[in-house]
């Protein structure tokens, strides 16, 4: 982008110094980067982590549910896992009795264990036909505190027990917790991918290491910092593979836009030093803006109040701006170990190449021109057909009934459906707290409960009930209310919403106690509602201060209006296509809400990373537009300038993002596969089709700015173009620090 005042004579940018330092003292950046690492890595290490998750919902009915189990000693506040039992014979019989007895009692003594109470103890924990039971085993805390390796021992002893007509498996979300995969394939196919875009983009493998070893060095630092401040603040267990996600994408994308500016100041005869300067100078001020841009946008999960969100956004944030760092001060230190090589690889290929590559752009840019219409309605109306499948998303939680059927969850999920109906694995927790009842009598609780499982009895949804269960001072007692539908099912929600809505408000008027419905469940629905009901102040701030943003450096009022709404459009399409996938069960998936918390994340990301590619091209189309105030022109040249650079870093970032497909886990595919179509969508059929229609349409409109408004702006310059100045020593104490 041009400047809007003269340079300012033997005074470079700030990042133009900065890589002039890290070039200058290439060893000792690089030596401090090692350092950073290892330190990071070794001090997490030995540490460890402290990841825990934090899904309090304060207000809501489930969460007030919890604090009163809670406060008032209720076994329904801790941790259990169930070992579910199959025998075709029946497992009362003698011979499968014993060999249960046997198995309870090997399980007993373990570590982690608090009691163990045995089916035949309890005539409900028996199907009617004797053929599925299930023993439940008390933990000591809670299911995201207790060691995964205690449960793992657990399931060991379980599944040993197996064989001769007796199935077992262990249920429960500690069972699932502790046989999360740990995951490294997908990182591993992403770079090994990345590596290979690079290397027929640049042909040279040691061109395109440099952006994957910077984004690595990044994600590294990354990782360790975020174990080491699990311990100071609430840091969710997922944390980990989101950010490694993250920072491998856009950590190559960052190194990658400043290596290719790197690269052409070569192609046009400038010595490495120079070039890299240059590089820095100019693409150096893009990255800095791109990633304030998406920190600012993860910045507004913060507001949506979920503590189990605010600790993913601070941590990716941060890995951003590791990432961030590491493109303006490591990158420098490596082409400075790298230049002469590369120069000599970068001399022999020419400029053959950037030429007609341009050339296409060019064209492409110029048939757009030649029917914006045309492009501009046929392009929205894809996107708006993929988008669409997304006003029917339900949110929710996977559970074991989306695990792989090898998982010993599932098997549990799958035989507790089987012997007690598909509700029989996602109970509703009816609390009746009777401290404030009139009479103030002893076991209130379990009176007001008796009465409510009555009432219950005719309820449509309500498949059956058990309890009463008191609490230890009986003023509390709960009841454990099964639906008809399994626990992703819509109808289970709609009975959570008809039990609070219309049910048990006039039992609360006749007993005087407070009734509360709650349990991992309703849970779920509170949350994904919390999510929903916070989603426009989230969407709104993070959108309106990306507008101001763009509104500040591109000094126009319709370029930040047309950024949103396309990059609105592209997440749309973006969480369409998750919802055909996951919940409606295309390509063989198995179908399932979406996670509550993969829009909001998806948003927050690809709305900041969509903003890379805008300024990439919009600034070299400003700077066109400066140059000759031809709107057309201005526009198929910032094409051509950006367009080779852009599809090759979505094409990165898209198989990085999709690599993660390949993961184990639900919530990980959903993520990768959203990030990847959504980069797809923004890089292919917005910046290179739909933005030079509508640029074409607007025409000099596009720049528009109200001089009042001119007045009141500050003057923002994004980048440096006056190579010439660097070229003729303007810089030569640039190196000092």
């Amino acid at each position: 982008m041009p400047r809007t005042a003269p340079p300012m004579p033997g005074r470079a940018g700030v990042f133009a110094r900065l890589a002039a330092f890290s070039y200058a003292h290439r060893w000792r950046a690089l030596a401090l980067w090692v350092a950073v690492l290892l330190g990071a890595t070794v001090s997490s290490t030995a540490v460890g982590s402290a990841y825990h998750n934090d899904f309090a919902l304060p207000g809501t009915d489930s969460q007030q549910a919890q604090d009163v189990l809670e406060r008032h000693g209720a076994a329904q506040a801790d941790a259990s896992v169930q070992i579910v039992l199959q025998a075709d014979g029946g497992i009362r019989g003698a011979v499968v009795r014993e060999r249960v007895d046997g198995l309870l009692a090997k399980v007993e003594p373990l570590p982690g264990v608090l009691d163990v109470r045995s089916p035949y103890a309890d005539r409900a924990a028996v199907s009617r036909d004797g053929t599925v039971g299930y023993a439940t085993v008390g933990l000591d805390g809670t299911a995201e505190s207790v060691p995964k390796d205690d449960v793992r021992t657990i399931i060991d002893v379980v599944e040993a027990a197996a064989g001769d007509g007796l199935r077992t498996a262990v249920g429960g979300d500690a069972a699932r917790a502790a046989q999360e995969s740990e995951g490294g394939a997908a990182e591993g196919a992403g770079i090994l991918g990345a590596l290979v875009i690079l290397v027929f983009l640049f042909g040279s493998l040691v061109a395109a290491s440099l952006p994957v070893v910077t984004a690595l060095f990044a994600v590294g630092t990354s990782v360790g910092l975020i174990a080491l401040s699990s311990h100071l603040a609430t840091v969710a267990d997922f944390t980990p593979p989101i950010l490694m996600l993250v920072g491998l994408g856009v950590g190559i994308d960052y190194a990658l836009l400043i290596f290719s500016r790197y690269r052409s100041e070569l192609l046009e005869g400038a010595e490495p030093e120079q070039a890299t300067r240059s590089a820095l100078d100019a693409a150096g001020r893009t990255v800095f803006f791109a990633g304030c841009t998406v920190i600012i946008a993860l910045m507004g999960l913060v507001v949506l109040g979920l503590g189990s969100l605010q600790g993913v956004a601070l941590a990716v944030a941060l890995t951003v701006l590791v990432t961030m760092a590491a493109s303006l001060t490591l990158l420098p230190a490596l082409l400075g170990l790298t230049g002469r090589r590369i120069q000599r690889q970068v001399a022999a290929r020419a400029a053959k190449a950037e030429r007609v590559e341009g050339a296409r752009w060019r064209r492409w840019a110029t048939g757009v021109q030649r029917r914006p219409w045309t492009a501009l309605v046929l392009a929205m109306v894809a996107l708006g057909a993929l988008a669409a499948p997304a006003l029917d998303m339900r949110l929710g939680f996977a559970d074991a009934g989306n695990d792989a059927e090898t998982r010993t969850s599932r098997q549990a999920y799958d035989m507790l459906a089987d012997g007690f109906g598909p509700g029989f694995n996602g109970p509703l927790f009816v609390v009746a707290d009777a401290g404030a009842a009139p009479d103030g009598s002893g076991g209130a609780g379990v009176q007001v409960a008796s009465t409510v499982a009555r009432a219950l009895a005719d309820t449509p949804g309500v498949a059956a009930t058990s309890g009463p269960m008191p609490s230890r001072d009986d003023s509390v007692a709960t009841l454990l209310v099964f639906p008809e539908s399994a626990p992703q099912d819509e109808a289970t929600a709609q009975l959570v919403d008809r039990l609070r809505g219309s049910t048990l408000p006039p039992l609360e008027q006749r007993t005087g106690a407070t009734l509360l419905v709650g349990g991992a469940t309703a849970a779920t629905e509170d949350f994904a509602s919390t999510v929903c009901d916070r989603m426009p102040l989230f969407v709104a701030i993070v959108v309106g201060l990306s507008a101001v943003l763009l509104l500040v450096v591109f000094r126009s009022v319709l370029i930040p209006l047309k950024a949103a709404v396309l990059n609105l459009v592209s997440i749309g399409a973006a969480l369409g296509a998750i919802t055909l996938v996951f919940q409606d069960g295309w390509f063989g998936v198995e179908p399932g809400p979406i996670e509550a918390f993969i829009p909001v994340m998806i948003f927050a990301i690809v709305f900041g990373l969509s903003m890379d590619y805008e300024v990439f091209l919009l600034s070299r189309i400003h700077e066109e537009w400066e140059r000759t105030k031809d709107a057309q022109a201005a526009v198929r040249e910032g094409l051509a300038a950006t367009g080779r650079i852009i599809t090759a870093a979505a094409a990165i970032m898209i198989v990085v993002f999709a690599a993660f497909v390949l993961s184990p886990d639900r919530m990980l595919q959903q993520f990768g596969l959203g990030l990847a179509v959504a980069i797809l969508l923004d890089a292919v059929v917005i910046r290179c089709l739909i933005v030079p229609a509508v640029m074409q349409l607007m025409g000099t409109r596009a720049w528009w700015l109200p001089e009042r408004l001119r007045r009141l702006l500050p003057e923002v310059e994004l980048e440096r173009h006056e190579r010439q100045d660097l070229r003729e020593g303007d810089l030569q104490g640039a190196d000092r620090p």
